[in-house]
């Protein structure tokens, strides 16, 4: 048992862990505006154009490698404290999970920075330390960050795209997708116990073509590391963030250290929400790669998995003390 003393500065050495690597980021962002912006203006196509080029190109550089065992094993005993004290992590189920490779698919928050993402992917490492390699996936901006996106092809993360998810299960991996992507990620905290796929059914046919099971995966606790006031749409819309960024939402978020801020890219230091998370029994696919174009026989296992993430969600949030305002989330349940 700790006393509030001790708890105090595991937080503390935690905000500075997150501390470090946010300034880390502000200079990897400062650096590619620095380095890029002339080359963009010598292409004479515009700023969007030359934006979206660059994210293109920076996301096709990656592998189904198996992670840098030196980089993994020099951070995990940071992953450890993060894991065991700041997010007090706990994930079950790991008795569902096929022997085969397989297609995890889940939920995640806490707009760019989704700590029960990297929480889940850390747990694995630390699991398995290598004997079961897990690709991770992300958003094609970050992807193409300099620094960042270094850091994360080092620990085995690769684009959601239908190539490089293809050559890690052909190469006997196991991936996690969110489906919902930003939509998912930034949806607001009211919708907190809402699981958002957001209608995106291309990992169905994924697995169909890889012939690979789905594992549904539960969480919850990741939308307490920041408050998400708004997903502010219509400011998306208007500042043409599609267009640059790939992103519908322009969150306005409550965070640490800045407070009330409009998170364009990652501007906060995760709070130390208590995160759950709960492997699910596998969703069986057929193999029959006419299945793919069954419009009939997609949408029945695209809601199969909905429904056996949102009632996995539902668990989660109805256990006391489930968050970081210690809030027995129960009576909130979404039904």
């Amino acid at each position: 048992m700790f006393n509030l003393t001790t708890e105090t500065t595991m937080a503390d050495t935690g905000r500075s862990l997150f501390n470090n690597g946010l300034m880390e980021l502000k200079g990897s962002l400062q650096n590619l505006i620095d380095r890029d912006i002339s080359a963009i203006k010598a292409k004479g196509n515009g700023w969007v154009a030359g934006i979206n080029e660059m994210i293109g190109s920076r996301t096709q550089k990656w592998s189904v490698e198996v992670q840098n065992a030196d980089v993994m094993e020099s951070q995990s005993k940071i992953w450890d404290f993060l894991l065991d004290y700041y997010f007090r992590f706990e994930m079950t189920g790991w008795e569902h999970l096929p022997e085969a490779p397989s297609m995890l698919v889940g939920v995640h928050s806490g707009t760019w920075l989704t700590m029960d993402a990297w929480t889940l992917c850390a747990q694995w490492w630390r699991r398995f330390r290598g004997r079961r390699t897990l690709h991770g996936t992300a958003h094609d901006v970050l992807m193409a960050l300099p620094g960042l996106g270094d850091y994360f092809r080092a620990v085995g993360v690769i684009p959601a795209k239908r190539e490089s998810v293809s050559a890690a299960f052909a190469a006997g991996h196991d991936v996690v997708l969110w489906p919902g992507g930003e939509v998912d990620a930034m949806r607001s905290w009211t919708k907190r116990h809402k699981v958002v796929l957001g209608g995106r059914k291309g990992f169905i046919r994924q697995a169909i073509r890889s012939g690979v099971p789905i594992v549904p995966v539960a969480t919850f606790g990741g939308h307490n590391t920041v408050i998400v006031l708004s997903e502010c749409r219509m400011l998306a819309k208007l500042l043409g963030l599609k267009k640059l960024l790939r992103c519908d939402i322009a969150p306005l978020i409550l965070g640490f250290p800045f407070g009330i801020t409009l998170e364009a890219f990652p501007m906060h230091i995760p709070l130390p929400a208590k995160i759950r998370t709960e492997i699910l029994e596998p969703v069986a696919i057929d193999k029959d790669p006419d299945r793919e174009n069954d419009k009939a026989y997609v949408d029945k296992k695209y809601k199969e998995v909905e429904r056996r993430i949102q009632e996995g969600v539902n668990r989660l949030a109805g256990q006391k003390k489930s968050s970081f305002f210690n809030i027995n989330n129960s009576l909130s349940t979404a039904n």
